[in-house]
């Protein structure tokens, strides 16, 4: 019996205009109906998916990649520390076309104007801003410089094809968050199904009980599943659900 549905959200229970169906909320009001805990694993912060619309649809979240981790009773967080972020982000600022952006818990802060993410210019990198430091983001580099940045307690991960680079606290995984989520809830990874598409969902993909990748999904993501579901667009995920969990 599952006992929790767990999803990324970008490009797997959303579709790709960021959008929540109505088909696909109630599916997820089904499951809460049925005692299924409904979860969300995302890289995205808990702003942005209230900004959606989507985050009251979930009992728990881990947002930022794992490093906050929305509790029923709490939250976690898995910060970078300032030394660390100074570090990082030195390594990136002078890098000639580099955009970098520091996700804090004061909202998002950027060395140049991003509208798309509504961030705050902020001219005293590299020290980062004040706050709570989450995740340090940076565009317009190498994988090569990428890598060059990290510190032996940082990971980095490539999003939307290598455009945007993302770096946590080794602590801020997703299967981190995922565990911490089924541990305050009392259920065991092999009674949950998880749904993903990217890199970050790979090892929740192989360690829980029902690893499901989205039709969209990466190569990568397909060859440690399991099981498969429909395009994003197509509710496949939510459709995947209804079809063989409730």
């Amino acid at each position: 019996m599952v006992k929790a549905v767990i999803f990324d959200l970008d490009n797997t229970l959303l579709r790709r205009d960021k959008t929540m169906s109505q088909y696909s909320r109630g599916v997820l009001e089904r499951c809460r109906r049925r005692g299924i805990r409904v979860l969300a694993a995302s890289a995205r912060p808990e702003r942005t998916l209230r900004e959606f619309g989507v985050f009251d649809e979930f009992e728990a979240a881990a947002t930022l990649n794992g490093a906050r981790v929305v509790l029923p009773k709490g939250e976690l967080v898995n910060e970078i520390s300032r030394d660390t972020g100074r570090a990082v982000i030195s390594k990136l600022i002078g890098i000639p076309n580099a955009v970098v952006s520091a996700e804090t818990s004061r909202g998002i802060f950027a060395s140049e104007p991003i509208p798309i993410w509504n961030a705050a210019v902020y001219a005293g990198f590299p020290e980062p801003p004040e706050g709570t430091l989450y995740k340090v983001l940076v565009s317009g580099v190498s994988e090569a410089e990428a890598r060059n940045a990290l510190t032996v307690d940082t990971y980095c991960t490539s999003i939307e094809g290598g455009v945007l680079w993302q770096f946590m606290s080794r602590e801020a995984t997703k299967w981190n968050g995922v565990r911490e989520m089924l541990g305050a809830f009392g259920i065991s990874p092999a009674d949950c199904a998880y749904f993903g598409d990217d890199f970050d969902d790979i090892e929740c993909v192989k360690r829980c009980g029902i690893g499901v990748a989205m039709e969209n999904a990466i190569p990568e993501v397909k060859a440690a599943a399991g099981f498969f579901a429909g395009d994003c667009d197509a509710d496949g995920a939510a459709r995947f659900v209804e079809e063989n969990i409730l």
